[in-house]
C-alpha cells in the first residue's frame, strides 16, 4: 500500500513539474518569444532574444489580406482580427517546432506552432473559430493534423467564421 501511494505521489509530482515547465523555453524544444505584431491570420512577427522575426503558423491557412496580386479574401480581415485578439503585441508565446516539418519556409519565415499563455495553440484556436482551415504543404501533414481536423469539422458543423461568412470558401474575394 505504501509503495503504491509513493508511486502515485511521484507520478503526480512529475506531472506537476511537466505542466509547470511546459511553457518554458528549453524544456519542450520550443523557444520563448514576445509578439511584436500580427501580420495576418496565420503569420505573426515576434521578438526572440532581441531579434525580430516572422513566424508562419504550422498546419493552417487563413484567407489572404496582404498577398501581392491577390484581392483581400473573404474572412481575411476577421481572421487577422481574431489572431490579434489571441496574441496581441506584447504577448509572451512559446514557438514549438514540428519534427516532421521544415524549420523555415521559402519566404524565410520560421515555421512553428504558437503556444499561447493559456496553453492553447494559436493554430487550433484559429481553426476552431472558423477563421482557418487545415493546411498540408508538400503532402506532409503536421503532427497535429488530426487535432486540427477535429476542430475544423466542429467549426464547419457549427458554421463558425468563414464557414458562415463565406460559405466555407476560404479563398474567395472579400464580400
Amino acid at each position: 500500500m505504501k509503495r503504491r501511494l509513493i508511486a502515485v505521489l511521484v507520478a503526480a509530482l512529475a506531472a506537476i513539474l511537466v505542466a509547470l515547465n511546459s511553457g518554458q523555453d528549453e524544456s519542450g524544444g520550443g523557444s520563448g518569444a514576445r509578439v511584436v505584431r500580427v501580420v495576418d491570420g496565420d503569420t505573426i512577427r515576434v521578438s526572440v532574444e532581441g531579434r525580430e522575426e516572422p513566424v508562419r503558423l504550422l498546419g493552417i491557412d487563413t484567407p489572404e489580406t496582404h498577398k501581392p496580386g491577390t484581392p483581400i479574401e473573404c474572412g481575411g480581415p476577421q481572421a487577422s482580427a481574431h489572431m490579434e485578439k489571441l496574441a496581441p503585441p506584447g504577448t509572451k508565446v512559446v514557438l514549438e517546432p514540428d519534427p516532421g516539418q521544415d524549420s523555415e519556409d521559402r519566404y524565410g519565415r520560421r515555421l512553428a506552432y504558437v503556444r499561447l499563455p493559456d496553453g492553447r495553440l494559436a493554430e487550433d484556436a484559429q481553426v476552431a473559430a472558423g477563421w482557418a482551415t487545415v493546411y498540408v504543404y508538400a503532402d506532409k501533414p503536421v503532427s497535429r493534423d488530426a487535432q486540427f481536423r477535429r476542430s475544423q469539422n466542429a467549426a464547419e458543423a457549427a458554421r463558425r467564421g468563414v464557414w458562415a461568412l463565406c460559405k466555407g470558401d476560404f479563398h474567395s474575394a472579400q464580400r
